[in-house]
């Protein structure tokens, strides 16, 4: 059977289709199923999803068969339609994830520290505290409105009315002397 012919077969069983000729939807999904799922399975790249599609594909040819135009293509009537539901199916799937990535994210609660690690984190923070004490009367409100306030350096040296170089030198000098420290105690030593 040409192409032509094939066409024009299809165009028939569809019109027939329109009137409610189960006969003839067998006749339309034995010469095109091929094709449809083919087309479906590029778009939604999932086979089981793919058959799934399909089937929705060949109900909704079903339906809407008596509005096919005979003299139009067979083909791009019904690849229009899988087209379409493909795409449709695979941005159904996206949204979905992506509701169920926002939902996850909005309910996720950490979980909380047991005794062991609340004690552990307890005793950091005693650390630090004691590690801040060990900076200079300078460096200490450099360090805390950086990092404790979150301000930028220029920040600082406006609030402390102190030039950008100078607190910049701080800052770096009272980290080194704070990581100094904190490695001490890590390793059951005296601050420095």
């Amino acid at each position: 059977m040409g192409d032509s012919t094939a066409a024009a077969s299809l165009a028939a069983s569809l019109a027939r289709c329109g009137t409610g000729d189960q006969t003839a939807f067998a006749e339309v999904y034995d010469q095109s199923s091929a094709r449809v799922h083919g087309l479906v399975l590029r778009v939604v790249r999932d086979p089981s999803m793919a058959e799934e599609c399909t089937q929705e594909v060949f109900l909704e040819i079903w339906r809407k068969a008596n509005t096919f135009r005979v003299d139009g293509s067979p083909w791009g009537w019904m690849l229009a339609i899988a087209h379409r539901r493909a795409v449709d199916t695979v941005r159904s799937v996206q949204a979905s994830r992506t509701r169920e990535n926002s939902y996850a994210k909005q309910s996720y609660e950490p979980p909380s520290p047991g005794p062991e690690e609340a004690a552990m984190h307890a005793q950091e923070r005693a650390d630090v505290r004691d590690c801040l004490e060990t900076l200079s009367p300078a460096q200490r409100p450099s360090i805390e409105l950086a990092y404790w306030d979150g301000l930028t350096h220029h920040e600082v040296a406006t609030r402390l009315d102190e030039p950008l170089g100078t607190v910049k030198s701080r800052i770096r000098d009272g980290l080194r002397r704070l990581a100094d420290c904190l490695t001490s105690t890590e390793e059951g030593g005296d601050h420095a």
